[in-house]
């Protein structure tokens, strides 16, 4: 029998106590420390990422969840004090643009191997993706639209909603798809939509609900994923992507480069882009960022898509105006 010496003995328990002791150390520190991100919704994804991430390390994770809108305001107003780790968004541009601002950090995760090209870069990866459609009730006494355009006819007459493109980033990305697709004619079916009585009603959830009780018939340019919850609950109303094509609204994650804690930052993007994480973001009725990992509703390759070309902050400012002043007028 090989028997170390007493003093060896002893030596190696007080290496180990004190690596013990170390790890403890660095555990409740990493616990102390926690995790904030910021995210435009679906609060239910966002908490259970957050629990997820904080299971597998340890580390909590403290989630503000408001609209794109309010989340990018928020983060303006902390520039002197900056609080969030991560940020995820409902917009693609939201993340063009604090690149150019050189508010980020770059990172490639390696789970990102399985994103498409089209959704990742330095600085940004998609979590997931979601897209714009019309949402119908189906109980609503009117035909089943098949395009945009069918939300101008008479029997639509003060029946549609649409969410506020300023809180929407979804939402403002379909008026720019739409505009870069048909340009005046654009313009012509939103005017259109206008005298027939369409009214723009806060953010998704809210243009969504009088369609749910019944009090109006369809949503223009609905957020999917929020039907489709909808739908599993037992709601009587159909997603529809019109003929004429749509768009697509892949969800930014990006590190702030003001983060205080960037290697944490780093492992929670690797998180939600590892299986579990993607399986967590397909239950949410999301299309996963991975084409690896499927997903229960239509994926974007199914899809018929409006061009998407990038703009510039001004022409998102003057989109967003024109359409403001449109549905405010009288």
């Amino acid at each position: 029998m090989n028997i170390l010496p007493a003093f060896r003995h002893s030596s190696l328990f007080k290496t180990g106590s004190l690596t013990a002791m170390t790890l403890s150390v660095v555990l409740a520190s990493c616990s102390a420390q926690a995790l904030t991100v910021y995210t435009a919704g679906p609060g239910s994804l966002a908490k259970k990422l957050a629990a997820g991430y904080e299971k597998q390390t340890g580390v909590k994770v403290d989630v503000f969840q408001a609209t794109t809108g309010k989340v990018m305001a928020r983060l303006d107003a902390e520039q002197a004090n900056p609080q969030a780790d991560v940020l995820i968004s409902a917009s693609w541009d939201t993340a063009t643009s604090l690149e150019k601002r050189g508010w980020l950090l770059a990172y490639q995760s390696p789970n990102a191997a399985q994103v498409p090209a089209a959704f990742k870069s330095p600085y940004y990866v998609a979590q997931g993706i979601s897209a714009l459609g019309i949402v119908w009730n189906s109980k609503s006494a009117t035909p089943e639209p098949k395009d945009w355009r069918d939300l101008a006819q008479p029997a639509f007459k003060n029946l549609v909603t649409t969410p506020d493109p300023s809180l929407s980033g979804a939402s403002l990305d379909l008026l720019i798809g739409l505009h870069n697709a048909y340009g005046q004619q654009a313009w012509q079916l939103f005017t259109d939509l206008k005298t027939n009585g369409m009214i723009m009603a806060g953010p998704n959830a809210q243009a969504l609900t009088p369609v749910l009780q019944g009090a109006k018939a369809a949503v223009f340019g609905a957020v999917d994923y929020v039907a489709y919850n909808s739908v599993q609950e037992g709601e009587t109303i159909k997603v529809i992507f019109p003929s004429s094509g749509t768009v697509i609204a892949p969800r930014p994650m990006m590190i702030l480069k003001s983060s205080k804690q960037p290697e944490q930052a780093k492992a929670f993007v690797d998180y939600v882009l590892s299986v579990e994480g993607q399986k967590l973001v397909a239950d949410a009725w999301l299309m996963p960022a991975r084409d690896d990992v499927n997903a229960q509703r239509p994926l974007f390759k199914s899809l018929k898509l409006l061009p998407q070309e990038s703009v510039d902050s001004s022409d998102r400012t003057q989109i967003l105006a024109q359409f403001a002043a449109l549905f405010t007028s009288k």
